[in-house]
């Protein structure tokens, strides 16, 4: 009989010894940062200026960032506020987007588009098993962001975009500022 208990002790010490915990990446790991941009009154350049009712659309893309899963129909790709997150492509040097101040009105002429590229170089992170990889993002010195109203003909609703961060390693800090 001790035999039998010394063998199904050994057997279960030798079976599970190898076994390690779930890989299961945590949700507070902090993973592949998003581009992080503010908004500012132009008038008074240190005042936080909420946009309203701002869309941003990828290039080559449709529907817009899901800004509110709680929202339905063009409603969730709508946010009103002064601070944005946006992913930047983690396989290539370059993400467009074009921002759409006043989407919901029905008047076009109230409706203005403006398309920033932004340009920056990648670097992968190895986070864990678990989680993988992650991507940081460095704005190129020459030209981080080009910025152009749409139409071209058309005037640009953003006056002016500043750099703050030119390393994106996390979402704690603003990147870009936008005035307008």
């Amino acid at each position: 009989m001790k035999k039998a208990i010394l063998i199904v002790v050994v057997f279960w010490s030798v079976f599970f010894s190898g076994c390690e915990k779930d890989d299961i990446c945590d949700a507070n790991t902090i993973t592949t940062p998003r581009l992080v941009l503010t908004f500012y009154d132009i008038n008074n350049p240190t005042v936080v200026k909420n946009v309203k009712q701002l869309k941003v659309v990828g290039e080559g893309k449709t529907d817009g960032i899901i800004f509110s899963a709680t929202e339905t129909g063009d409603s969730k790709y709508i946010t009103n506020g002064s601070t944005i997150s946006i992913p930047l492509k983690i396989d290539q040097d370059v993400t467009t987007y074009n921002l759409i101040f006043n989407s919901g009105n029905t008047n076009p002429a109230l409706v203005f588009t403006d398309k920033i590229k932004i340009n920056y170089t990648r670097t992968n992170v190895f986070v864990s098993r678990a989680c993988g990889y992650k991507t940081n993002f460095t704005l190129k010195p020459t030209n981080p962001i080009i910025h152009t109203p749409v139409p071209a003909t058309a005037g640009k609703w953003i006056q002016y975009i500043s750099v703050e961060k030119s390393n994106i390693e996390n979402e704690n800090e603003t990147h870009l500022k936008l005035f307008f």
